[in-house]
């Protein structure tokens, strides 16, 4: 069975007097352990996309299946559920909480999930920086840290839940070339230890790091 099954997906977003499709009638299929790249110029629907298979908007038509479970009809607090447990987010601006240091920015997705104890998550949140190469910068704020550091950081907190799918936005898109390949080697070990990945990105070299790609346009598939 496919991880994501997408069929017919369709969004139409109503502006003033006018209806806007940003999708009309996606079809995609992600299978477990993927690692699958979204690509296409401004305005093809790659964020549209991500925010619906990320359970953060919900399509106007058609039908999407996340790990088995239908999610296009679900609303409210059982999409957030759906959300909590199965996504994992990477955003190019890191998403970061300033005030809170990088071992409680990685364990906060169990705070909201509840059903561990504070030590239990900041205990996991250390083992998973520490894979990262974020050991030494456990009590250190996001603002004391470079931009991959902190975009490791994200990915960490995005793993912490053992989500079925990462979804990733651009990565790469606020990081020098350096701080880039950085981030995109952690995504490679992500993969490698079995997560599935969808990687939203306008950039042709950090789309080449998947082993497919799926190119939109206009708010569909076009190869």
């Amino acid at each position: 069975m496919a991880l994501i099954e997408a069929r017919a997906l369709t969004k139409v977003y109503r502006l003033g007097r006018v209806d806007v499709a940003a999708l009309r009638g996606v079809d995609i299929d992600v299978a477990r352990g993927e690692y699958v790249a979204i690509m296409g110029p401004s305005g093809s629907g790659k964020s549209t996309l991500m925010h619906i298979l990320g359970c953060l908007d919900t399509p106007s038509g058609g039908a999407y299946r996340l790990d088995g479970e239908e999610i296009g009809g679900l609303r409210g607090r059982a999409l957030a559920r759906v959300r909590n447990r199965k996504v994992g987010f990477v955003f190019q601006t890191f998403n970061l909480m300033p005030r809170m240091t990088v071992e409680e920015n990685v364990a906060l997705p169990l705070q909201y999930r509840g059903g561990l104890r504070r030590r239990a998550r900041l205990k996991r949140a250390r083992a998973l920086l520490e894979r990262f190469g974020l050991g030494e910068r456990i009590g250190h704020r996001p603002d004391e840290l470079s931009g991959g550091e902190r975009q490791r950081v994200a990915v960490a907190r995005a793993l912490i839940g053992e989500p079925a799918i990462l979804l990733v936005d651009e990565p790469t898109g606020n990081l020098d070339s350096e701080a880039g390949a950085q981030v995109l080697r952690a995504f490679r070990e992500v993969h490698a230890a079995g997560n599935t990945i969808v990687l939203v990105t306008h950039d042709p070299d950090v789309g080449a790091e998947a082993a497919r790609t799926i190119r939109l346009a206009d708010g569909r598939v076009a190869a």
